[in-house]
C-alpha cells in the first residue's frame, strides 16, 4: 500500500509499504477513504516533535471502511467509521471516566519517555512519534486500528466524508477548548489562531452560548472564514491589539481566551522575536507568544483554554499575571470519544457543517506537496484532505481544478 512517511525536517515521502494486519483480537483494518493533514502534523514537519524515526507513517485524522476485524470486535466488514486520533482501551481508570486522552494502557512504547519528561504517560496517538507509542498513522491506503471495538465510531451513510472526517480530532478539539472556558450566556470569547482548530473553537463557542467571539490571526482567508462564522476579527500582529481588545470589552478584556496556535506562534512584539531567536539556537523548545498574549488580555477571573499543542518548556511565561488576575488555565489532548455522539448530533441537525474548513482536496500520492502548501499557507490553504483513491495530480492546472484556487 501507499503511505506518507517522515524522513526528517521538511522531508515527507509517499512510499509503498507492507499492508497492515490484525495483531490483536480487538483490532480492525480499515480502508482509508479520507485523511487530513493536521496543524499538529506541521510541528512534526517543522522538526519540533522529538522521538520521530525515519520511515514513520504519519496521520491521525482519518476515516474509512472496515475491511477486517479481530475475533473480539463488534465491528463488521463494510462498516463506515471515523477513528479518534488517540488510541484508548475503554477499560482503564481514565477511559471509564471518558478521559480517553489519558488512557493508561495504549502507550507502552512511549511510557518511560513520557514519565521522564512529563511525570506520567498519556494515551498512544496515531502517527505522532514514539513518545506517543510509535503507532503507524492513517495517511495511507489502509490502517490498523488497535482497540477498535471501543475507538472506531460508526457514521451515517447520508453524511459525506468531509462532514464527519473532522470528528477524528479538530472538531472535538475546538469544542473542548470552548467547553473548558465554562462560557456563560452572552460572554465574550477571544480566539488566537484561526486555523482549523480555531475555526471550530469559534463555532463551538457560539454553540455553547457566547454572545461574541473575537478572532485573531494575520492570514486574510482565515479571518474571512472566521467572520463568516459570526466572529469579529483583529490582526494579531497589530501592536495595538491589546488596547483594541480592552476597548471592545468596556476595559475588562475578553471573559475567556483560547490559544489555538500552540508552540509555533508568530508575532511582531519583542517577546515573539525573543522566542524566535531562542528556538533557533535550541535554547527554548516552544514559542509561546500567543499564550502570553491570551493571558495578558483575559479578564480577571476568566479562563485561558489551550488546545494549541505544546511539546516542551516555555520561557518568560507570565504565571504571575495569571495568578494576580485569578485566571484558570485548562489544557490537554482532547478526549475525543466523550464528544462524538453530541457533535454528530450537531452535524445531523445542520447546526454546523465541518466541511466548511476544507480548501484543498489532494491525492494521497501528492502528500509531500500538500504538506509544503499547508505549511507555507500557499494557495489560500486552510485545510487539506488527502484522498487515497484520487488519481495523482502531476500538473499544476489539474491541482487548480481540485482546489478551486488559481
Amino acid at each position: 500500500m501507499k503511505a506518507t512517511r517522515w524522513y526528517g525536517k521538511h522531508d515527507i515521502r509517499v512510499e509503498n509499504v507492507p499492508d497492515p494486519g490484525i495483531q490483536d483480537a480487538r483490532d480492525a483494518i480499515i480502508r482509508v477513504t479520507s485523511t487530513a493533514i493536521c496543524g499538529s502534523d506541521l510541528h512534526i514537519y517543522d522538526g519540533y516533535i522529538p522521538t520521530m524515526e525515519k520511515g514513520d507513517i504519519l496521520g491521525h485524522e482519518f476515516m474509512g471502511v472496515v475491511e477486517e476485524v479481530g475475533s473480539e470486535n463488534r465491528l463488521k466488514k463494510g462498516d463506515r467509521v471515523i477513528i479518534p486520533f488517540q488510541i484508548a482501551c475503554g477499560k482503564c481508570y481514565f477511559c471509564r471516566r471518558m478521559e480517553t486522552a489519558l488512557c493508561d494502557t495504549t502507550n507502552p512504547e512511549g511510557a518511560e519517555k513520557m514519565k521522564k519528561l512529563y511525570g506520567h504517560a498519556a494515551a498512544g496517538l496515531f502517527g505522532y512519534s514514539h513518545m506517543y507509542g510509535g503507532y503507524p498513522g492513517g495517511q495511507a491506503e489502509y490502517a490498523r486500528v488497535p482497540c477498535a471495538d471501543f475507538g472506531a465510531f460508526k457514521v451515517p451513510d447520508e453524511l459525506t466524508d468531509e462532514q464527519v472526517l473532522f470528528l477524528t480530532d479538530i472538531f472535538p478539539t475546538g469544542f473542548m477548548a470552548a467547553e473548558n472556558c465554562g462560557i456563560e450566556a452572552g460572554q465574550t470569547v477571544a480566539v488566537w489562531g484561526c486555523g482549523p482548530v480555531g475555526q471550530f473553537a469559534i463555532r463551538s463557542a457560539f454553540l455553547l452560548g457566547a454572545g461574541r467571539v473575537i478572532a485573531l490571526d494575520n492570514v486574510p482567508e482565515r479571518l474571512e472564514l472566521a467572520r463568516k462564522a459570526g466572529a469579529q476579527t483583529l490582526q494579531d500582529e497589530d501592536k495595538e491589539v491589546q488596547e483594541k481588545l480592552r476597548d471592545m470589552t468596556d476595559g475588562r478584556g475578553p471573559d475567556h481566551c483560547i490559544d489555538a496556535v500552540g508552540l509555533e506562534a508568530h508575532g511582531a512584539t519583542l517577546d515573539a522575536l525573543y522566542d524566535r531567536i531562542k528556538t533557533a539556537v535550541m535554547l527554548e523548545t516552544d514559542r509561546s507568544h500567543a499564550l502570553r498574549a491570551a493571558i495578558f488580555a483575559c479578564a480577571k477571573g476568566g479562563t485561558v483554554s489551550i488546545p494549541g499543542v505544546y511539546g516542551g518548556f516555555l520561557d518568560k511565561f507570565p504565571l504571575g499575571g495569571a495568578f494576580a488576575k485569578g485566571l484558570t488555565l485548562k489544557m490537554g489532548q482532547t478526549n475525543v470519544h466523550r464528544y462524538l455522539p453530541r457533535l454528530l448530533d450537531y452535524i445531523l441537525k445542520g447546526e454546523i457543517d465541518p466541511s466548511v474548513v476544507v480548501t484543498h482536496r489532494i491525492p494521497l500520492a501528492n502528500a509531500s506537496d500538500a504538506y509544503k502548501t499547508f505549511q507555507e499557507k500557499a494557495d489560500h490553504c486552510i485545510k487539506v484532505v488527502l484522498k487515497p483513491e484520487m488519481n495523482s495530480l502531476p500538473e499544476r492546472s489539474e491541482r487548480e481544478v481540485e482546489t478551486g484556487v488559481a
